[in-house]
């Protein structure tokens, strides 16, 4: 099963809780037991395992992601702005998928454990597509 979850990010850099969307779209799939493949479809953007419990958590990684790379006017990629080729980067560093274990038709997530799709350029008009993969006994 394929499904595609549309959403709309804030300017700027994100870490946006998507555990919410996802585990809603496992629940409406009716898959039991598996696993649930999480892909960001775009260049500038990912998706994470991190917590969400606390702002203060993603404001961390933002930053540490920002002293890593941080936006200059050097890149050799300028194709909208420094932020854009920034992004580039920083979604190399996240990466663009996560698999997480389906169990009773829920995200089999650890107890702090959110999905965070991770906006390096926004506002843009994004999407995360899942692939349920049905467990077998």
């Amino acid at each position: 099963m394929f499904i595609k979850i549309p959403l709309r990010t804030e300017p700027g850099e994100s870490l946006v809780d998507v555990t919410e969307e996802v585990n809603r779209a496992v629940s409406e799939s009716g898959v039991k037991e598996g696993a649930c493949v999480v892909y960001v479809p775009h260049t500038t953007a990912g998706v994470t395992l991190n917590s969400a419990l606390d702002v203060k958590t993603s404001m961390d990684i933002l930053d540490d992601l920002n002293r890593l790379v941080p936006t200059r006017v050097d890149f050799h990629h300028q194709y909208d702005t420094p932020q854009d080729a920034a992004g580039h980067i920083k979604a190399v560093l996240v990466g663009s998928s996560v698999m997480v274990i389906i169990e009773e038709g829920k995200l089999a997530l650890g107890g702090s454990q959110s999905l965070l799709f991770s906006e390096f350029d926004g506002p843009r008009d994004r999407q995360l597509w899942l692939k349920m993969l049905v467990g077998t006994a």
